[in-house]
């Protein structure tokens, strides 16, 4: 009876939690970009401390955009056409928004890709699950219409960073510590 009871209690907790990464993302990882992961909230944290020194008005849009509520990415289909902008905490200066560019999300039958079609730094990767709110995305940058590279050729072309949804049309994608520039970056993305 007891036995039977601890099953029913732990099938229930198990059908509580979230979904979490399959374990194909920690085979395809590199170890330093799972240093990276490891060292987010520190990385930023300071980016984000030092981009309060940047233009106010700027230092505004960043905080709307920080302080817009996550919600789940588990009843959406992000798939079609995007407007994205990137945002660079830190580093080289203490904040820069550029304008907004083209971004598109596809479904190869494996889970979500994203491509930045247009930009002179463009970013082409997957996405994988990592909870209920959060996704880890692992690209490559590549510059211009130079072909990207597969995901772990290196330091200088590989992306990491965690996806947070914040709306049916709003999402965004922070990469900390990325090999330029800056401290943090993030893809901003809308429709």
């Amino acid at each position: 009876m007891i036995a039977r009871l601890l099953i029913a209690a732990a099938g229930v907790v198990c059908f509580a939690l979230p979904a979490l990464a399959d374990g194909e993302v920690q085979k395809l990882i590199t170890s330093a970009d799972q240093v990276r992961l490891d060292k987010y909230d520190e990385t930023r944290k300071a980016a984000l401390d030092e981009a309060k020194a940047g233009d106010a008005a700027e230092v505004n849009q960043l905080d709307a955009l920080l302080a817009k509520p996550l919600v789940s990415f588990s009843d959406k289909d992000l798939t079609g056409n995007w407007q994205c902008r990137t945002i660079k905490a830190g580093g080289l200066s203490p904040l820069v928004i550029y304008g907004w560019f083209k971004c598109k999300v596809s479904d190869d039958g494996s889970g979500w890709m994203l491509e930045k079609i247009t930009g002179s730094q463009r970013t082409k990767g997957r996405f994988f699950d990592d909870g209920e709110k959060r996704s880890i995305y692992l690209g490559s940058f590549s510059v211009n219409n130079d072909p990207a590279k597969p995901y772990g050729s290196g330091p200088q072309s590989d992306q990491v960073g965690y996806a947070f949804r914040n709306s049916a049309n709003e999402w965004r994608i922070e990469f900390p510590a990325p090999y330029r520039e800056s401290k943090l970056d993030i893809l901003e993305l809308r429709r």
